[in-house]
């Protein structure tokens, strides 16, 4: 996928609200290069010691109280929301989140091809455990070719297996429960009604008020970090 290629948007948005997110990833950056892992998990100990000792809720990274909100919707095949998890987030958790100045929260997508359906549900799995972030960052560091099959269940298991304190049986049964499929729903009806037109899409504001669309022209954390101190007052 060369840095400037588009790809069409169709983020289902359950029964209720069956709608579809039309657009394409425009942030410049590299394209997935990341052969399908198999049961090789990479860099389990480094995303255990990026994210240890931070609070996680569900969807959310970082303290409750934590000042400002970043929200991130991604599709787990984006080779864009892939860069931003392996290059840019462990800045802004070191500068950020760990600090409790910024909390994270993430809203998944599915709109690339059945591997980001099957990612997604084990991802909003996890997060019924409180460990979405630590599966969701396995995920990213171990990510494959768009719609070559490389989410397969022996991987889907094997990232489970390399979370911290993450039940893998009970993961792999709250797949298919009613709450994962209320959660990914929920954000494909937050998608439409924030305007998303490609991924990875940024939202920033103070925790409990309104969030505003961040753009960003880079993938770089120089790119957030304006918009975050501003918030901040720093």
């Amino acid at each position: 996928m060369t840095r400037k290629q588009m790809y069409a948007v169709a983020a289902a948005v359950g029964a209720v609200a069956a709608a579809a997110l039309v657009g394409a990833s425009l942030v410049s950056g590299r394209g997935s290069s990341h052969a399908a892992p198999g049961t090789t998990v990479a860099m389990s100990a480094g995303t255990a010691r990026l994210l240890a000792g931070i609070p996680q809720h569900g969807d959310t990274l970082g303290s409750p109280g934590a000042p400002v909100t970043l929200v991130e919707y991604a599709d787990m095949q984006c080779p864009y929301c892939g860069e931003f998890a392996r290059d840019t987030l462990p800045t802004l958790v070191r500068d950020y989140v760990r600090p409790g100045k910024v909390k994270l929260v993430f809203r998944g997508l599915q709109f690339v091809g059945p591997d980001s359906a099957t990612a997604l549900t084990a991802v909003y799995a996890s997060g019924r455990q409180n460990r979405q972030w630590n599966y969701l960052e396995l995920m990213y560091q171990n990510q494959g070719a768009e719609n070559t099959g490389w989410v397969t269940e022996d991987l889907v298991t094997s990232i489970g297996e390399a979370v911290p304190g993450l039940d893998v049986a009970r993961m792999q049964s709250d797949r298919q429960s009613q709450p994962v499929t209320d959660a990914i729903a929920i954000s494909g009806r937050r998608a439409q009604l924030d305007g998303v037109t490609h991924t990875p899409w940024f939202e920033v504001g103070k925790t409990g008020g309104a969030t505003r669309t961040l753009e960003i022209s880079s993938l770089d954390p120089t790119a957030f970090t304006p918009a975050l101190d501003r918030l901040l007052g720093t």
